[in-house]
């Protein structure tokens, strides 16, 4: 089992010591979270809060992802870093490509490039995408970052992207794993089908063995039941060393933990030192005694 350390939407001065500190703790990955702008008004309801209630993004403050990993990679040498989630397709996915093979060559392969769809039609409007069809212009744009981040020649001819025969140098010198994220059908089957793994994005205990199980199936139905799959899961469980054992045997091969509810209104403002302390006593209590 490995363990990603989550925090976000805090102090940005703060990144970096905290990369250094997990990475001294122990743990394997740094999740960084993803937002491009906050509407005035929107109509959409956040996914991940019980009554949708988005106020708590507002004001917060976001890094843009890419720089935020390229400057905590400048500063660390084991820990790899995990957009939790890229807006994949609000972006145009050759500038993703080229941003994630730049993140994974300087770091010495330390990307794993955990992607979404955002739930915020503006999010869409912004950068001028069409929100219809959506889902399948998400499978298009894994499809071409995995290809023009393979380091050969590659071309492709969909119904969005249409590319003539390209290649990008450097590239990585191993496969950036591509992690989808979500918890619809069509999610799940995205990532059994395009995936080299799977992010959980929050919930109780028995909506994770269910959407579990129903990935398992899933990878079966498409034919990927046997490829190396990553599975990254929030669950409470992941504070007991019990509890740790039980997702391991459910197929969990990351948890992602953090040490605060995200979902406040205002400013964190919890310290630097009591976030590094956080972490440090889970390390030393936890992921000490479930890993090797």
């Amino acid at each position: 089992m490995r363990f990603t350390y989550a925090e976000a939407m805090t102090d940005p001065s703060y990144y970096l010591p905290l990369a250094q500190a997990a990475e001294a703790a122990g743990y394997a990955n740094f999740s960084v979270a993803d937002s491009l702008i906050y509407p005035k008004e929107s109509d959409t309801s956040y996914p991940y809060t019980a009554d949708g209630d988005r106020e708590f993004l507002e004001d917060k403050s976001f890094i843009e992802t890419f720089i935020l990993i390229a400057a905590m990679g400048a500063v660390t040498s084991t820990i790899r870093f995990t957009p939790f989630v890229l807006k994949l397709p609000v972006r145009p996915p050759a500038l993703v490509a080229k941003q994630a093979s730049s993140i994974a060559y300087l770091t010495g392969n330390r990307l794993g490039l955990g992607v979404g769809l955002s739930p915020w039609p503006e999010d869409f409007a912004v950068m001028g995408v069409p929100w219809p069809r959506r889902g399948k212009r998400m499978d298009e744009a894994i499809e071409v970052v995995r290809g023009l981040t393979s380091g050969g020649y590659f071309e492709y001819h969909g119904e969005f992207y249409d590319l003539p025969p390209v290649k990008m140098s450097p590239a990585p010198t191993e496969p950036i794993p591509i992690l989808v994220g979500g918890h619809s059908e069509a999610a799940l089957r995205r990532a059994a089908r395009l995936g080299d793994g799977w992010m959980h994005g929050g919930g109780d205990a028995e909506e994770l063995d269910a959407l579990l199980t129903r990935l398992a199936t899933v990878r079966v139905e498409e034919g990927t039941a046997d490829r190396p799959f990553e599975v990254h899961a929030i669950s409470y469980d992941a504070y007991t060393v019990d509890g740790v054992k039980r997702l391991a045997d459910k197929g969990v091969t990351d948890l992602i933990v953090g040490f605060r509810r995200p979902y406040i209104k205002g400013p964190d403002t919890e310290p630097l030192a009591k976030k590094i302390e956080h972490l440090e006593r889970f390390a030393e209590s936890v992921i000490s005694k479930v890993t090797p």
